[in-house]
C-alpha cells in the first residue's frame, strides 16, 4: 500500500491576519476624517472644540483605566476643566497661555485631591500631573498650529503625516515584517515596519510641505516626515508600555476597529510638538 503523504502543516497554510476588524476601522476612520476636515476648513473654533472634546474623552479613558487596573484615583474634574482651558489658552494666547493654564491645572489637581483621605495622595497626584502633561498639554500644540495664518493647512499636514506614518508601518510590517522592533513592548512592530513608516512619511512630508505650507520647501518636508515617523513610533510604543503595565489591550471601546480615543491619540500627541516646532523653525509662526 502506498503510504499517505503527510498533510501540509496548518501553520504553513495560515495567512497573515490584519488583527482587527478592517471594515469597521475603515468606516470609523473615514467618518472621523470627514468630521475633522469639515470643522478644520469651515470654522477654526469648531475644530478647536473637536480638540477639546478629544482631550476630555482621552482623559476620561486614561483616568478610568488607572482606577480600574491600579486603584489610582487621578482627579478627572480638574483635569478635564484644566485640559480644556489649556487647549483654548494655547489657541488664544499662544505658548505662554498654555503654560499658565498647565500650572493652574497642576495646582487644581493637588488641591482637589486634598478633599479625600491622605492615603495614596502622592500616587494619585503624580498620575494626575502625568495625565495633564500627556493628554491636554501635548494636544495644545495642535491648537498652536491652528492659530497660525495657514493653521488649517499646518494641522492637515500634521494629521496626514502621522496617519501616513502609521499606515506605512502597518502595511510594510504586515507584508514584510520579520525582525521585531521592540518585542517586549509591542510584539507586532517590526524594523521593516519602521522603515516603511519613515519612507511613507518622508514622501508625504515632501509633498505636503511643498504644496500645502506657505513658503515651505520639499526638503524641509523630508526632514519633517523623518521626525514624524520617529515620534509617532515612540508615541505608539509609549502607550503600549502603559497598556502593558495596566494589563489591557485597548484604552477604550468608543471607536469600533480602533479601540478608544487614546488608542488613536497615541501617535498624534507626541508628534504634535515635533511638527509645531519644525514648522516654526522652517517657515515661522
Amino acid at each position: 500500500m502506498r503510504p499517505q503523504e503527510p498533510a501540509a502543516p496548518r501553520a504553513a497554510k495560515a495567512k497573515k491576519s490584519a488583527g482587527r476588524d478592517l471594515r469597521a476601522a475603515i468606516g470609523v476612520g473615514v467618518g472621523l476624517g470627514a468630521v475633522i476636515l469639515a470643522s478644520l476648513f469651515v470654522y477654526k473654533p469648531v475644530f478647536l472644540g473637536v480638540i477639546v472634546l478629544a482631550v476630555v474623552v482621552g482623559l476620561w479613558e486614561l483616568t478610568s483605566r488607572l482606577a480600574e487596573r491600579k486603584g489610582i484615583k487621578a482627579p478627572l474634574v480638574p483635569l478635564a476643566i484644566g485640559g480644556a482651558a489649556m487647549t483654548v489658552a494655547g489657541y488664544v494666547d499662544g505658548a505662554e497661555g498654555a503654560w499658565v493654564a498647565m500650572a493652574f491645572t497642576a495646582l487644581a489637581v493637588l488641591v482637589w485631591r486634598m478633599t479625600e483621605p491622605p492615603d495614596d495622595y502622592l500616587k494619585d497626584v503624580t498620575a494626575g500631573l502625568f495625565a495633564a502633561f500627556y493628554v491636554p498639554f501635548l494636544a495644545t500644540f495642535v491648537a498652536l498650529m491652528l492659530a497660525a495664518d495657514d493653521g488649517a493647512w499646518r494641522v492637515l499636514t500634521f494629521l496626514i503625516l502621522t496617519v501616513v506614518s502609521d499606515t506605512g508601518a502597518y502595511a510594510v510590517g504586515w507584508r514584510f515584517g520579520k525582525h521585531k522592533l521592540a518585542p517586549r513592548i509591542s510584539p507586532g512592530k517590526t524594523r521593516e515596519g519602521l522603515a516603511g513608516a519613515v519612507l511613507f512619511a518622508m514622501v508625504a512630508g515632501a509633498l505636503c510641505t511643498q504644496f500645502l505650507i506657505d513658503d515651505g520647501v520639499w526638503w524641509q518636508g523630508v526632514l519633517l516626515g523623518l521626525a514624524v515617523a520617529v515620534s509617532a513610533t515612540l508615541g505608539d510604543l509609549g502607550e503600549s508600555m502603559i497598556k502593558r503595565d495596566l494589563g489591557i489591550k485597548d484604552m477604550g471601546s468608543l471607536l469600533p476597529g480602533h479601540g478608544g480615543i487614546m488608542d488613536r491619540l497615541d501617535s498624534l500627541l507626541p508628534t504634535a510638538p515635533v511638527v509645531w516646532l519644525l514648522l516654526v523653525a522652517f517657515v515661522g509662526s
